[in-house]
């Protein structure tokens, strides 16, 4: 880590970076945060609720800030919500499912270790993972309401945008208390690690400055906070969504192929945006190949750099290397055989798998696994020489196939020209 007292000769600072990128959307005062981010070390910290056993790509920026604040000389504290996890932020449309306390303690500890690889836990701005549960669970009711509740304007908390929006159809209070809990944590943080700084998404602001309000109003700071704009999609279309469902960092929920995937399919109305927003590249590199792709948009310059990137950050050079290796085999620019078993059932899956209990002629195969509607239309396919098993063409229109075809003894890949792809599985 280094030290941000001041930027190297010719270059922004952190603020003006972060600026630059469009990752400060609301700041409690942007003179006092570029203070803070400009000047020596600042313990900030970042929060994650375990609603479910997995972040997924919509963390990502509050992950990826992390990471950037401490590469800058900063020391992050993450924090896992065992506590907050247990209510739930208040959702616009109705109440939330709770967990039980022994499924978030679960979650708490994938998402802990989830969140281990992105910072350093080793040097003078080392970071540490806490969890809320430490001490709001020590707290008595009496306690919360008497030292918490009591600073804590009513009429305040109901101005929040998403409480105004549930007073009519009703909110509980066990809702309306998380931003009690939330203020809490930053008042604990500060009081215990010292630390001046909170940021979150653009979703959180009410929350984060009801937490700068009470630490002032115990006495203690001052603090300050920022938030990071919502990742939203050209489309209108929900970031963090596939055509198969949310995107997550857990590599059994989403592989990394899939991950990769999802990056290189950015709209290309995206990629520049999300490139400033999760790239570590310098600005100039980003301004470079901001440029190369608009002049050369079919080659997907942007995509492949960002998808590359955060693969390898989230799932290590091995598994982008296989990803890379995977979406180049496939289409017939690679070798399928250097693919890893895992690899090459996570591509067939995401591009459709059929699972046969045995093998027909190519046609047929071309037909059961959605590449083509009918045998008529894969004879055709075949015999104009549009159709590969295992990357290799097939011309003949009553082909066979052998079970010394099947990788790992039980997958197919077929092809249809150029960019229609699907897999077989022969179940055994």
């Amino acid at each position: 880590m280094t030290d941000s007292s001041s930027p190297p000769s010719g270059r922004d600072s952190l603020t003006d970076d972060l600026l630059w990128r469009g990752l400060i959307q609301d700041s409690t005062g942007l003179d006092e945060l570029r203070e803070l981010l400009d000047g020596g070390s600042t313990t900030f910290y970042v929060g994650f609720d375990p609603t479910a056993p997995s972040l997924h790509v919509g963390n990502l920026m509050q992950v990826v800030m992390a990471r950037r604040l401490q590469l800058a000389g900063h020391r992050p504290l993450l924090l896992v919500g065992g506590a907050t996890g247990q209510i739930g932020d208040p959702k616009e449309s109705a109440e939330r499912t709770l967990n039980s306390p022994e499924v978030i303690a679960g979650w708490v500890q994938r998402i802990r270790e989830q969140l281990a690889p992105f910072v350093s836990y080793t040097g003078q701005d080392a970071a540490q993972l806490v969890n809320n549960l430490d001490w709001t669970g020590e707290m008595s009711v009496v306690e919360f309401l008497r030292d918490v509740g009591k600073h804590f304007p009513v009429n305040k908390m109901l101005a929040r945008e998403v409480v105004k929006a549930r007073l009519e159809t009703g909110i509980s209070y066990t809702e309306f208390s998380y931003q009690l809990l939330q203020a809490n944590d930053f008042f604990e943080l500060h009081r215990r690690h010292g630390c001046q700084l909170q940021y979150g998404g653009s979703d959180q602001w009410g929350n984060i400055t009801a937490g700068v309000d009470y630490v002032r109003r115990r006495g203690a700071g001052p603090v300050q906070a920022f938030t990071t704009p919502l990742v939203t999609k050209s489309d209108g279309t929900k970031f963090g969504k596939s055509e198969t469902g949310a995107v997550w960092l857990d590599p059994e929920m989403t592989s990394p192929y899939a991950f990769y995937q999802f990056w290189v399919n950015a709209d290309d109305r995206d990629v520049d945006r999300y490139l400033r927003f999760f790239s570590f590249r310098p600005r100039e590199e980003l301004e470079e190949l901001a440029k190369a792709t608009a002049e050369r948009p079919a080659a997907r310059l942007a995509q492949r750099a960002l998808a590359e990137e955060l693969t390898t950050l989230v799932h290590g050079e091995r598994e982008m290397a296989q990803a890379v290796a995977a979406s180049q085999a496939l289409f017939g620019r690679g070798s399928l055989e250097e693919l890893s078993l895992a690899t090459l059932r996570a591509a067939l899956t995401e591009a459709g798998l059929a699972q046969l209990a045995e093998l027909p002629d190519v046609a047929g195969l071309l037909r059961d696994s959605g590449l083509v509607p009918s045998l008529k239309e894969a004879r055709r396919v075949i015999a104009e020489g549009g159709a590969y098993v295992n990357n290799n063409r097939v011309t003949e229109v009553d082909a066979q196939v052998s079970e010394s075809d099947l990788l790992y003894g039980r997958y197919l890949v077929l092809r249809r020209g150029k960019r229609s792809f699907a897999g077989v599985e022969l179940r055994r």
